[in-house]
């Protein structure tokens, strides 16, 4: 089969042909009828992560938002059968951990990271294997496409976990969002489904207007404000009750943080890049002074897929509304490359294997 495989960091993906997956026993295998590029698989391009033992290896087949129909089953599945329709979260948990049995699959310690580790080989390719099947391959609902799951992907889910469990937002309150890419617009759509009054931060025109098509009642031009969280604080009257740092860098990290109300709540979503190397300083008596709240967040469990699959059904999200772009195998490093300069907008997805 066809596949997208990282052979040198920062250089074009090889398009080669590799085995197709067989299943583990606890596994299904799955054509991939759609798959997403995400800002996270250009971190794993450029070989980011090694400062906390997170960096792709060479070799490695990306990808890391699949959704398609299931072609092979191992033994010991008994939820998940051929011919199902079924989305693919990139933490996936074994299902037995104590994390997983409480609800946290998203940090299972025995966990894979699709896409981002040799022993999970990711869906840039015709096939994708996924292990532990019957905890991590979620049905897809009835009318729901391949492509709007592949946007849905990591971005959705990861802004829905972090909007909805790690932080307490709820309606009328100020959501902040810091960046407008993916993970950015996703949050701002959700900020809106879960009725919150949003305020959209970035550099780029098209993306603000894309935000506020989005639900954005505020957007800011950063290159145009002096100070971001001076500005959030006149907009909102007060400051944020959440804010979600969506890129991951040290300025938007900081602007996060520093726009809060008292009692507020920081979600760090982005990646930070070399220049950061994970580590970024913050204003840690004005946190302890105004009780302010910081959280990290990473994908979300599998156990709570349904609460976003509901929200699609109703029509209150709709992650297809961000794909700007359908694009084929061979056009994923271009579109990685894009990424460096914040050249893409909204969510472009893989739909085309053969070319």
């Amino acid at each position: 089969m066809r596949a997208a495989v990282l052979r040198e960091y920062g250089e074009p993906l090889a398009i080669e042909a590799v085995d197709r997956p067989e299943p583990e026993p606890h596994g299904v295998v799955v054509d991939v009828e759609a798959c997403g590029i995400c800002r996270s698989d250009w971190h794993a391009w450029m070989g980011h992560g090694e400062w906390a033992n997170d960096q792709a290896p060479l070799g490695q087949i990306l990808g890391h938002e699949p959704a398609g129909r299931v072609v092979a089953v191992g033994d010991e599945v008994r939820e998940v059968a051929e011919g199902d329709r079924i989305a693919v979260p990139f933490n996936l948990g074994d299902g037995t951990c104590p994390q997983c049995r409480n609800g946290y699959g998203n940090v299972c310690q025995n966990g894979r990271a699709l896409g981002f580790q040799s022993a999970a080989p990711g869906a840039f390719a015709e096939e994708v294997h996924v292990p532990w099947a019957d905890y991590n391959a979620m049905p897809l609902p009835e009318g729901v496409g391949a492509r709007d799951v592949a946007a849905l992907g990591c971005r959705f889910m990861t802004a829905f976990h972090a909007l909805a469990h790690r932080a307490a937002l709820t309606g009328g309150d100020w959501l902040a969002v810091h960046g407008c890419g993916g993970v950015g617009l996703s949050a701002i759509h959700i900020g809106n489904a879960l009725g919150a009054r949003v305020v959209a931060v970035d550099l780029d025109e098209t993306k603000l207007a894309r935000a506020r098509e989005l639900g954005a009642d505020e957007v800011i031009d950063a290159s145009e404000t002096a100070r971001v969280p001076k500005e959030i604080k006149i907009r909102t009257d007060g400051g944020a009750h959440v804010s979600v740092d969506a890129l991951g860098i040290a300025e938007t990290c900081r602007n996060s943080v520093f726009c809060l109300r008292r009692h507020g709540e920081h979600v760090q979503v982005g990646l930070t890049t070399d220049e950061e190397k994970g580590e970024v300083s913050l204003p840690t008596d004005r946190m302890a002074h105004m009780e302010l709240s910081f959280h990290g967040s990473r994908g979300m469990p599998p156990t709570r897929y349904d609460e976003l699959f509901g929200l699609m059904q109703t029509g209150d999200v709709d992650p297809g509304k961000l794909v700007s772009a359908e694009v084929a195998l061979s056009d994923v490093s271009d579109r990685l490359a894009a990424m460096t300069n914040y050249e893409t907008d909204g969510v472009e997805v893989v739909t085309d294997f053969e070319n």
